[in-house]
């Protein structure tokens, strides 16, 4: 996208933007809100409501939202670098406000299906939006900061909003009391957004500072499509890790609550286990994204994805609920050292003039992961039983560590040796 010129002066660095950069984390707590919501409450409705027997079916609704949110990440990216940030931001919220309107008025489960195609719509345009946004205000050494913040802000949104939803549904019904507090999400979100400055100037100054080479200005979709998936090793590698952690991510959403319920755990109980999970990744992306600043990305990535599997292990092989939540902190951790790490290596490899469509694509992989997961924990719960769903799905983030171990170059050091892939290749080496 083409910005025109300004007098106004722009600077770089997370304190020289410190007001729009914190505003954009508020807002970020809204749009992690609003899958705070589901995380207790929908896998239930679709077992009580509409007394839905096969997990697949009950867990459409993930499938819906993984997928949806996949390939929004990737257009969004490549559409805001076409029309800007902050029109792309607005027009998700617009869309988020049907979705809790639609559940509650849902008659039968395709409506609450529909209602999170909507879901990944709103979370692939606001959350895509709010991590580019930080991107381009920050410098090159900050990137995990921000990344970390903005991930922390998510996902305390989502951990709180698990709990309060649990809560409401235990005082009340599983709805339409809980997604109440939906609508309201959207309308603070929504006001916040219009209060929003694009950040298309910041953009703009970061890829005048940053050499172009005549391989960045190459870089049609489909050669970030061609280099975010296979072709460049660090990139492709990312990717994988980020599929992988979603897939598990997916799982846990659909078969945790499904699980604890058949282990005696009441709803109320349900919602503090499945609320610690992304509360925990929320705090600790605090620390984790600008640890990585500082020590690297590759081996943080490594060993949260070797966590994230043993914390599964620790859930499904353990029987009381002081022990599962320890199994949650610790997944949360994991999850907490590979989130804001992997948005960050990207982040380190991809030139400005097509970070966005890389960081997209990354995205499309990512989030696909959502689906993939509950499909895959639907099919093997519903021929095998849970506990084998969730323990078989564990073994994808322990290939994904060994992965990015034996694959995956060190990309901090990238920072310091901007331009082409090929320089950026000569300075992995």
């Amino acid at each position: 996208m083409k910005y025109p010129e300004t007098r106004e002066q722009v600077k770089i660095g997370l304190k020289e933007n410190f007001a729009l950069f914190a505003l954009l984390v508020v807002i970020n707590l809204f749009v992690g809100s609003m899958v705070g919501l589901e995380r207790t409450v929908l896998p239930l409705i679709g077992e009580k409501v509409f007394g839905l027997a096969s997990t697949s079916a009950a867990l459409s609704f993930i499938v819906s939202f993984g997928f949806t949110k996949a390939i929004v990440n990737f257009l969004a990216g490549r559409i805001a670098d076409w029309i800007g940030r902050k029109q792309v931001l607005v027009t998700g919220w617009i869309i988020g406000l049907f979705v809790p309107l639609i559940v509650i008025w849902a008659d039968s489960w395709w409506w609450v299906v529909f209602a999170n195609v909507l879901l990944g719509i709103n979370q692939g345009l606001t959350w895509s939006m709010t991590v580019n946004m930080k991107v381009d205000l920050v410098t090159a050494k900050q990137r995990g900061l921000a990344i970390g913040l903005n991930e922390f802000a998510g996902y305390i949104g989502v951990a709180l909003t698990t709990v309060l939803s649990g809560y409401i549904a235990s005082q009340y019904d599983l709805r339409p009391e809980p997604f109440y507090l939906g609508i309201g999400f959207v309308g603070i979100g929504l006001i916040l957004s219009l209060m929003v400055k694009d950040t298309g100037k910041h953009l703009k100054l970061q890829s005048r500072q940053q050499e172009l080479t005549k391989s960045d200005q190459q870089m049609s979709t489909g050669n970030v499509f061609r280099q975010t998936t296979w072709k460049d090793p660090t990139l492709s590698t990312c990717s994988f890790a980020g599929l992988s952690t979603n897939l598990k991510d997916g799982m846990a959403w659909g078969l945790f609550p499904l699980f604890f319920a058949s282990a005696g755990l009441a709803v109320g109980k349900i919602g503090i286990i499945v609320a610690l999970y992304p509360a925990a990744w929320g705090f600790f992306q605090l620390f984790t994204g600008v640890l990585s600043d500082r020590i690297g990305r590759k081996w943080m990535i490594a060993s949260g994805m070797w966590l994230q599997a043993l914390s599964i292990w620790w859930i499904l092989f353990t029987d009381s609920f002081v022990s599962w939540i320890i199994g949650a902190i610790l997944l949360g951790l994991g999850t907490a050292m590979v989130y804001p790490t992997l948005q960050a290596a990207i982040s380190d490899v991809a030139h400005p003039e097509w970070r966005a469509s890389a960081m997209g694509v990354y995205r499309l992989w990512r989030d696909s992961g959502y689906a993939f997961g509950a499909l895959m924990a639907g099919i093997l719960a519903d021929v095998l039983n849970i506990s084998w769903a969730i323990g078989m799905v564990a073994l994808l983030p322990l290939l994904a560590g060994l992965t990015i171990a034996f694959r995956m170059k060190e990309t901090l050091k990238l920072s310091k040796h901007p331009g082409s892939l090929k320089n950026r290749e000569t300075a992995e080496r």
